[in-house]
């Protein structure tokens, strides 16, 4: 994916999870230092001690022969790398999780009830499924029949559209062209046709399917030039950040978060067992 993203109204641009990035290489130095932890922690225990007979303690160890024995003991139990870097993988999995779902709380009345955010399914439903999508991501558009099944199945199901352009500027205009066609009233008529194109979704492709439903083209574009439409692009990326979902598809179905792709069959698991919390 591009590190940028940027708005065609305006100079401003959007960073592309910049934070997710940079934290992600921030861990890669964490390993090491586990490790240097794990092998002094070895060294010291009392049970690697007992194994071989020491004549010094750490304590008075010179440096170099401290690391020494850190790095023999490594090399001779190279399990011991494995085991910290996979404990440290878990913890930071559990982590993360901890902090998509409190941001999940804090955020949920945004995520759910944007005014900017098309609604499809049944507005009053009592189960709401949020997906997170950008309309150039082909694992989106093989996950559209599933999503039309799930709406066609299930009259109470509300669907909460966040458009999350994060494959560049094309992604961009589809996605400002898209929140447009709502003032046209043909967004869903424009998104069902936009997740069965082929090829890039450029601004071509865009204009060609915005024709081919009947939208107004010149009015089409003066409505995309909104500065609400940019903002509504900016929320929804920020809140995709706060959640982890940091590619495409996304979906938030009560309280679990599922990242990337899926099937129907998973999709009415998490509805009805959302159902069925709202129900307790």
């Amino acid at each position: 994916m591009a590190d940028r993203l940027v708005l065609n109204s305006g100079n401003r641009e959007l960073t592309q999870f910049s934070r997710f990035t940079g934290r992600r290489f921030g861990f890669l130095l964490l390993p090491l230092l586990l490790i240097l932890a794990a092998g002094a922690w070895y060294l010291l225990d009392p049970g690697f001690r007992a194994g071989q007979p020491l004549t010094t303690t750490s304590e008075n160890l010179p440096q170099d022969a401290f690391e020494r024995r850190v790095r023999d003991y490594l090399v001779a139990n190279p399990e011991v790398i494995v085991e910290a870097m996979q404990n440290l993988e878990r913890k930071q999995r559990e982590a993360e999780q901890t902090e998509a779902q409190a941001a999940l709380a804090a955020h949920r009345d945004e995520l759910l009830n944007s005014p900017e955010s098309p609604v499809g399914g049944n507005p009053q439903g009592d189960v709401t499924l949020v997906e997170f999508f950008d309309y150039n991501c082909p694992y989106c558009r093989q996950v559209a029949p599933a999503m039309v099944a799930a709406e066609e199945g299930d009259p109470q199901l509300r669907i909460v559209y966040k458009e999350f352009p994060i494959l560049g500027p094309n992604s961009v205009f589809a996605a400002k062209a898209a929140l447009a066609t709502r003032r046209q009233n043909l967004y869903p008529q424009f998104h069902k046709a936009m997740m069965q194109v082929s090829g890039a979704a450029d601004e071509a492709q865009v204009i060609a399917v915005a024709e081919e439903i009947g939208l107004d083209i010149e009015q089409l574009r003066a409505d995309m030039r909104d500065p609400v439409i940019d903002a509504e692009i900016e929320r929804n990326l920020a809140l995709a950040r706060a959640l982890r979902i940091n590619g495409t598809p996304g979906f938030v179905i009560g309280d679990e978060i599922l990242r990337g792709a899926t099937d129907l069959q998973t999709m009415q698991r998490l509805i009805d067992q959302a159902r069925k919390d709202q129900n307790r």
